[in-house]
């Protein structure tokens, strides 16, 4: 009995230890919980409410062509201006279509001597600058791309740690557009190791200020600690994963930039540790190298700038999860982004191009919640197929985001498919309006040449994406996407709201079978996204034939595949 006992005891204090090691995030920077909580699909919690929303770029979604759904690595400088060429020449430019997108493969697999990306030195020979200038000669706008990541997914030189110099690189190209994708991405870790303390000191001076445990202010769990194998015995802990924060008052003679030396504890890690200084508001971020720890201390050294007078000094590390990393890194670049095109301006003398900023990364940690603090538009999912199946997975995930948008910050659903695969005419009028509905951009990915072969089906392709009616919904001031309010078997009914009080309404058929469907305008009112205050005999535009007629009800047949969309006026 008594040797029961015990076992239970022993038993009850293994079970309480071991939750108390997992639920716990340690001095040291390891967190087991944080672990589990780092996979996506993941929320970020860092306060990212109080950050400024992204401010370049345009403020409707962008309308013009990429390179990558029909081309793929088989790109080159003359299929690109022969692309551009035919945007203008067959109308695309006149609609509304202005940017040329050059998607992974554009540039050489090897930087230059300075550290800048370079065009493909044969495919690209004459150099993207000058290509830049040939497509803004077209009266068209030059969009780039490389990933969030130490590669492209096409395996070539990408922008993660070099944010700053590619981004300054891509402004003085004169590009207007900028994709940012997620292949062989590296999150950043929620990791810091202990610091001994802070040596500041002007650059070829010794240090001066000295910021110890003992003079932070101290948040949350962040606190001093007892640390046997540092010089000076004390370490600052716990600011991992999100747990605490030390902040230091420094008093500067002097404004300027100042050298900012970190004296650590080793942290025994395949990767590196991250830390976030924050002095007087402005970001700086270290990394600290893998360490196997041979010796217990080291040091880390960094520019920050101080002014005179008082400085508030943060150290932090916010990240918890993988969205905090991916705010982080995909902010770091738009803001990169914000300030090259405004510094090439200043230094060339000519006007400022804002650089629209898309976010693409995939939809994996939500950046419909955070992406108008980092860009201008965000991927709502994975790449796009010219198939069915795909569209309708595509819509049915994006349509739900409608809250999320806003004048400069929109969903990305992807490109349009519109013209490739074997899809129907019914299926590619139902894809472009559907775009249109969510205030989606249209980028078109089919080949723009062969629009001009005067074959039935490019007549019928080109018809479709130069639609004047739902161009003009797409691009509607007010950027409010479609809300789905109803759905009636195989039908969704698709509300959405203009600019100038005016209602988008589209019957969308995903079934297999023509369906005919009644519709009362009357039930709008029950919408409050819509904003109608009442309903009368509404003048009603049928926005693919043109047809207008009067009425307070909609009787049609829609068939399978296809859409009808009307606008709805004089509410």
């Amino acid at each position: 009995m008594i040797f029961l006992i015990i076992l239970i005891v022993l038993l009850a204090v293994a079970v309480v230890g071991f939750f108390t090691w997992f639920f716990s995030t340690k001095a040291d920077g390891n967190c087991p919980l944080c672990a589990l909580k780092a996979f996506p699909p993941s929320k970020v919690t860092i306060d990212y409410k109080k950050d400024e929303d992204y401010h370049g770029g345009s403020k409707t979604p962008i309308m013009g062509w990429s390179s990558w759904n029909t081309l793929r690595n088989h790109i080159d400088e003359d299929t690109i201006l022969n692309m551009g060429k035919a945007m203008v020449d067959t109308g695309l430019a006149d609609a509304g279509y202005k940017y040329i997108n050059i998607d992974d493969c554009w540039q050489s697999s090897m930087r230059d001597e300075n550290g800048m990306l370079q065009g493909d030195l044969e495919t690209f020979p004459s150099g993207m600058a000058e290509l830049g200038r040939k497509i803004n000669h077209l009266g068209l706008k030059m969009g780039l791309y490389t990933s969030n990541g130490t590669l492209t997914c096409e395996d070539l030189p990408a922008s993660l740690g070099n944010e700053e110099i590619d981004a300054k690189t891509f402004a003085s190209w004169g590009a207007e557009f900028f994709k940012y994708d997620f292949c062989h991405h590296e999150y950043i870790s929620g990791k810091t190791p202990i610091i001994e303390y802070i040596g500041i000191s002007r650059k070829g001076e010794r240090e001066s200020i000295k910021l110890t445990p003992d003079r932070a202010k101290y948040f949350g769990r962040a606190k001093k600690i007892t640390v046997k194998e540092l010089p000076t015995k004390k370490g600052i802990a716990f600011l991992n994963h999100g747990a605490g924060k030390a902040q230091f008052k420094v008093d500067i003679s002097q404004s300027g930039e100042y050298v900012f030396t970190i004296h650590f504890k080793k942290l025994a890690s395949k990767k590196e540790t991250y830390l976030q200084i924050d002095v007087n508001g402005n970001i700086n971020e270290v990394f600290f190298p893998p360490s196997v720890a041979f010796t217990p201390d080291a040091r880390l050294q960094t520019v920050i700038k101080l002014s005179a007078g008082e400085n508030i000094i943060t150290l932090q590390n916010p990240v918890v999860t993988r969205a905090d990393s991916s705010y982080i890194q995909y902010r770091r670049m738009g803001k990169a982004l914000e300030d090259a095109s405004h510094a090439w301006s200043m230094y060339s003398g000519e006007p400022q191009r804002p650089i629209t900023y898309s976010i693409c990364e995939w939809g994996t940690n939500r950046p419909w919640a955070w992406g108008a603090k980092a860009g201008n538009m965000w991927r709502t999912t994975h790449d796009i197929m010219p198939k069915w199946f795909s569209i309708v997975w595509i819509y049915n995930r994006t349509v739900n985001m409608y809250k999320s948008a806003s004048p400069g910050h929109i969903n990305d659903p992807d490109m349009l498919e519109v013209g490739n695969g074997k899809l129907t005419i019914e299926e590619n009028r139902a894809h472009f309006t559907l775009w249109c509905m969510m205030a989606a951009p249209l980028v078109l990915g089919n080949d723009l040449r062969e629009l001009q072969n005067g074959s039935k089906k490019s007549d019928a392709i080109l018809k479709i994406v130069t639609n004047e009616n739902l161009i003009r919904v797409d691009q509607d001031s007010l950027v409010k996407p479609a809300k789905r309010i109803a759905r009636k078997g195989t039908i969704d009914i698709l509300a959405r709201p203009l600019s100038n009080g005016d209602i988008a309404l589209c019957f969308f058929n995903m079934g297999r079978s023509k369906k005919e469907i009644e519709f009362d305008l009357a039930s709008l009112k029950d919408e409050k996204y819509l904003n109608i205050s009442r309903i009368g005999k509404a003048q009603i535009k049928n926005l693919w034939s043109e047809e207008i007629f009067h009425s307070d009800t909609i009787k049609t047949s829609v068939a399978s595949h296809d859409v009808k969309v009307f606008r709805i006026s004089n509410l």
